[in-house]
């Protein structure tokens, strides 16, 4: 039942846009604070963490906050605090099974339901939970994703209380990985609900701020965990793990982060224009994809389209592309552009699919990357609409491919 991707996972591309000035202000002037950063955040941090999460309606306490350089420490130190088996979707993000397995935790997989991804199909979860104990395993955490990488999906919020609520009744602790909530442009369109709305007591949420608030040069990330004595205990052990590697934020990171998170305007119209644009160059890149017979759901949140090949196969087997790994080499020296392979997210290596960046297709560079975000609508800008033309011109002569 175990999978275990053959290289690791792939590291996340820059969203590109240059550094806001008040953000790099506060940033330079911590520069000369030499003295150490508190394990686990400074009370500053962490205030801004629990304001941050208020006002989206997630219940939390200063004391049950903590915060690392980045995600993947925090996620860490969650796996070695909890315990037991880890359950996760198909397909999830890469860094999730790799942290697993470095933890010692058994890693397995539930397929996503057919509608989104960030969240097992209820049923799988718990048939896969069934034969986990039956082989003598012992699932104690199931990660999901409310705004989902690589899938770029936002799971409904009747199938989140589903799965919430048949993940707590097994006894698992959920996670919650929140990362790119910040890119869902439309929160009137797109509901978004986070499980800590609905089981407050069973859910730790996750956020890397280089998601949406931060560069990805200044890894920081925050964990929000349950007000309760188990919630306190395992903060308490996730806390020793952070120690015990040093992982510590930096005086300037931390003070970048904490500014971030209080989200003065100039960090929310910044969020706000750039999930705008990305989702405007992402709608019209599946346009044009599913338009040239690729399968694939419309992404709405993040930065990234996971689009299916399957429907092409003959076309592609004539180029000797026959699974996922071929399928992202063959893309990226195309399009000129970093395509990550379904099977670093878990999915079969035979399955024709692949994780497409957006980013590129908003410009080669910052000052391009500004433009389009700042624009009314980026797929007109000439070298959006060139880069879109040529994904499209790509697609559609593999979906014609004839021996040479």
């Amino acid at each position: 039942m175990q999978s275990h991707p053959p290289i690791p996972a792939p590291a996340e591309p820059d969203g590109g846009l240059p550094v806001l000035p008040d953000l790099a202000a506060r940033f330079t002037g911590a520069a000369e604070d030499t003295a150490p950063a508190p394990v686990g955040g400074g009370a500053a941090l962490r205030d801004a963490a629990v304001g941050y999460w208020a006002r989206r309606g997630v219940d939390a306490t200063a004391d049950r906050v903590l915060a690392a350089p980045g995600a993947q420490p925090l996620l860490l130190a969650l796996f070695a605090a909890a315990g037991g088996d880890v359950l996760l979707s198909r397909p999830c993000a890469g860094w999730y099974e790799p942290l697993a397995r470095l933890a010692g935790r058994p890693a397995y997989r539930a397929p996503v339901p057919a509608e989104c991804g960030g969240v097992p199909d209820p049923f799988a979860l718990l048939e896969t939970v069934r034969r986990v104990r039956a082989e003598g395993g012992e699932p104690r955490v199931l990660v999901l994703s409310v705004a989902d990488d690589p899938t770029g999906t936002v799971p409904p919020p009747e199938l989140l209380h589903e799965v919430c609520e048949a993940a707590v009744a097994e006894g698992m602790l959920v996670v919650s990985d929140e990362t790119w909530r910040d890119t869902v442009p439309e929160p009137h369109g797109t509901v978004l609900v986070s499980p800590a709305e609905m089981l407050p007591d069973r859910v730790v949420v996750l956020s890397d701020l280089a998601g949406a608030l931060l560069p990805a040069g200044w890894p920081a990330a925050v964990a929000r965990f349950p007000d309760t004595p188990d919630g306190a205990g395992l903060r308490s052990r996730a806390l020793a793990m952070l120690a015990a590697v040093r992982g510590t934020l930096s005086a300037p990171v931390s003070a970048a982060a904490a500014y971030a998170l209080d989200e003065p305007e100039s960090v929310r119209s910044r969020a706000a224009a750039a999930a705008a644009a990305y989702r405007a160059v992402g709608a019209a890149a599946y346009r044009d994809l599913t338009g040239a017979g690729v399968l694939g759901l419309p992404p709405r949140a993040g930065r990234h389209l996971y689009a299916d090949l399957s429907e092409l196969r003959p076309a592609l087997e004539r180029r000797g592309v026959t699974d996922s790994v071929e399928l992202a080499d063959h893309l990226t020296r195309w399009l000129d552009m970093p395509v990550a392979g379904g099977h670093l997210f878990g999915d079969a290596p035979d399955a024709l699919r692949a994780r497409l960046p957006l980013a590129p297709l908003l410009g080669a560079d910052e000052r391009r990357r500004r433009t389009a975000a700042e624009s009314p609508d980026p797929t007109e800008l000439p070298y959006v609409r060139a880069a879109l033309d040529r994904l499209a011109e790509v697609v559609t002569e593999l979906s014609a491919a004839r021996p040479g």
